[in-house]
């Protein structure tokens, strides 16, 4: 059984979606702090809890002692709010962590998979990104995640856990049937933001930066469906199952948009209009980020399936269907 951890949230309830489809036995655990509870099917097991509570977490694996293996999505994740107020990120992403790791070996569960991040690289100082580029994060979200990955690397050489360390670039989509999407409140990822003017929710955007080194002044971000991330996260664990090696990938399709590109894009799919303003960078954003996957490729066979067309096509379907009061 495979316990996913933050299951409600935005790519974890991808990966509740994509197992559940593969009639994987699985339980997710989340406290709803950011998650949804309507994202996780009705016949999916659930446990409401706290990573924070060490007695949550003895109840998770009490409860379920099938549980074998681990998929960690519980990490806040935006970058500007971890730079005001880094002892949220500080307290939930690492000391957290250490709880659900504590745990995990008391219950005898060595195989993990942990949702990383691009962030942990800070500063390209060449594109595109690869695994051996030096991890320098530059704001507290991608210190919290490269401590991460160093805390589950010390207890794989300690207490023989096997892990995943999956480093992904900008995720973005939705499930093709549009049953599962993204939605965070306050939103604050380009995409949706885009959508809320297509549908009408909100009047424009910023585009924060307009001076970075790229062709159109605006930032880059490679972007990588959440499905294909599931996919990605699957297939890690299979192959920890099999092998001895931990993994340490990077998840993107290789190709950068820059915010005004995307906006273009938006506008082609969905015929409309999309006002926006430019304003000031936000404090902890590199100019570019895009990312190489081929080791994820070669290691464990993993593909993105979806381009930035369909990306976009598949989050406006779920954005009209749950904000456009279309059904």
């Amino acid at each position: 059984m495979i316990a996913i951890i933050g299951g409600a949230g935005y790519i974890g309830s991808h990966m509740v979606k994509y197992l559940y489809e593969l009639d994987e036995p699985i339980v997710v655990f989340d406290n709803f702090s950011t998650g949804h509870r309507e994202l996780v099917p009705q016949s999916v097991n659930l446990v409401q809890g706290d990573l924070a509570s060490i007695e949550d977490l003895r109840g998770l694996f009490s409860q379920y002692p099938a549980i074998d293996s681990v998929i960690h999505f519980a990490a806040f994740a935006y970058v500007g709010e971890s730079v005001v107020a880094p002892s949220k990120y500080y307290r939930n992403n690492l000391a957290n962590t250490v709880n659900l790791l504590d745990v995990m070996l008391e219950a005898d569960v060595k195989h993990l998979v942990f949702s990383s991040t691009c962030a942990t690289y800070g500063n390209p100082v060449f594109l595109p990104i690869t695994e051996e580029h030096k991890q320098n994060p530059i704001n507290p979200y991608g210190r919290t995640k490269l401590m991460m990955e160093q805390m589950i690397e010390d207890y794989a050489t300690a207490y023989g856990i096997k892990f995943a360390a999956l480093r992904y670039f900008n995720a973005a989509g939705a499930a093709p049937d549009a049953s599962i999407g993204e939605w965070h409140e306050p939103e604050s990822h380009l995409i949706p933001l885009i959508l809320d003017v297509a549908i009408g929710k909100r009047e424009s955007i910023q585009v924060f930066g307009a001076d970075f080194d790229t062709p159109d002044g605006t930032c880059i971000r490679d972007y990588i469906h959440a499905m294909d991330l599931a996919d990605a996260h699957y297939k890690a664990l299979k192959y920890l199952e099999g092998e001895k090696q931990n993994l340490k990938l990077n998840l993107a399709n290789g190709q950068g948009y820059s915010n005004l590109q995307i906006i273009k894009a938006v506008e082609n799919i969905t015929k409309l209009k999309i006002n926006f303003s430019m304003a000031n960078r936000r404090p902890g954003d590199p100019g570019q980020l895009i990312g190489c996957a081929d080791k994820a490729k070669q290691i464990i066979g993993w593909e993105p399936r979806y381009d930035l067309n369909e990306i976009i096509e598949t989050a406006w379907n779920w954005h009209k269907r749950k904000f456009g009061g279309q059904s």
